[in-house]
């Protein structure tokens, strides 16, 4: 009698106590869905409604009481949930160092092809037990496939140059990349897309380039690490603006495209005896296969974060990574960090600063650029 769908239940809930019936038939039908949607996290404010309508559509003050105080618990725990999975995922990226370190001795480009080729297997493995839980694959048409490659193209070359500079003593360049990273992006969103900025977003744009200036002529070199970090990341979330797929779906597919160039590159090695793997012990044969294990869980925990708390919150959680960076590279690995580089960083922080407080004052997320596939 009363054919309604989930995404009723917002509007229903706003009616008067004489649709009730409406509310009550929709919940008896729909139990099991409404009972799951906050663990299932589809939409946050979607999970409030279905548990609020949950007791208002009782029989009693009661049971409306009752939905009330769980649908609190819900966003409460949701919330929570969200942003620790979100300080998980950020600070497993910041610490990223840590364990790319351990692998100063093979070659860069065979560490690349090793994360490549195991985090393909497990994450094509994640998409499929999905799939399986009822999550169907989604469609690839040529257009899908096309974008993909070349997200996928920007995104091994972004992951190149981290592991290279981290492992060549350049954990300072990769900091400041990630944090000029959203600026670039707003660059390329106003040069690509016509995007306009406000005075204030303009001004934190030209402090942060007026500090890259001053720390190129003052070490007599431009810190080409950070600007190629940042531009590589910045191309690929312009080429992810016209991506379909969700964050775990679409690094899976990336993988996938990358995965027969990678797997036929370490094969070659191993064809001439020049590979590491399987050659230099069993810890670090453990260490590169690991390597695909450490690149999906934050990216894992990334994507559930996404679902549970605002933009906003996450666009101020991304700065956790490179700001543990900074501290490895000069608390730890102690990185050369003078009046030059110190001056840099402070005309970057100083330009985030302007950025996010304009973002917020208008009411707008600050642009979210942590992709779960850049480090």
């Amino acid at each position: 009698m009363y054919e309604r769908s989930i995404d009723d239940l917002p509007t229903l809930w706003n009616r008067d106590s004489r649709q009730s019936p409406d509310l009550f038939s929709l919940r008896k039908s729909h139990g099991r869905a409404a009972d799951h949607a906050a663990d299932r996290r589809l939409d946050f404010q979607r999970a409030q409604a279905i548990a609020v309508a949950a007791g208002r559509c009782g029989r009693c003050r009661v049971a409306g009481a009752a939905g009330l105080v769980g649908s609190l618990r819900v966003v409460s725990t949701a919330t929570s949930r969200g942003l620790s999975h979100g300080i998980a995922a950020y600070s497993l990226w910041g610490l990223f160092p840590l364990y790319w370190k351990m692998l100063t001795q093979v070659p860069s480009l065979e560490v690349l092809a090793h994360r490549i080729v195991w985090s393909c297997v497990l994450l094509v493995g994640f998409v499929e037990w999905r799939r399986r839980s009822g999550t169907p694959w989604p469609a690839l048409s040529p257009r899908v496939v096309a974008v993909y490659s070349v997200a996928a193209v920007l995104i091994g070359v972004n992951w190149f140059l981290y592991v290279w500079a981290v492992t060549s003593g350049l954990v300072l360049q990769t900091s400041l990349g990630y944090f000029i990273t959203p600026l670039v992006s707003v660059v390329f969103g106003v040069a690509m897309f016509g995007e306009r900025l406000r005075p204030l977003q303009w001004a934190a744009v030209a402090v942060a380039a007026a500090g890259m200036l001053y720390l190129a002529l003052s070490v007599g070199g431009i810190p080409w690490v950070s600007l190629a970090l940042a531009s590589s990341f910045g191309a690929y979330s312009i080429v992810k603006k016209q991506a379909p797929l969700a964050a775990v779906e679409g690094v899976a597919l990336e993988t996938v495209i990358l995965w027969l160039p990678a797997a036929a590159f370490l094969g070659l090695l191993a064809w001439r005896g020049t590979g590491v793997f399987l050659r230099q012990g069993v810890v670090t044969d453990a260490l590169l296969v690991v390597g695909g294990l450490v690149t999906i869980v934050p990216l894992l925990l990334f994507a559930s974060s996404l679902r549970l708390i605002p933009l906003s919150t996450v666009g101020i959680l991304q700065y956790i990574s490179p700001s543990l960076q900074f501290l490895l590279g000069v608390w730890l690995y102690h990185e050369p960090f003078g009046r030059a580089q110190l001056v840099g960083f402070v005309a970057v922080w100083a330009a985030l600063a302007g950025f996010t407080i304009d973002s917020v004052w208008f009411g707008r997320a600050p642009r979210l650029e942590p992709s779960p596939s850049t480090r």
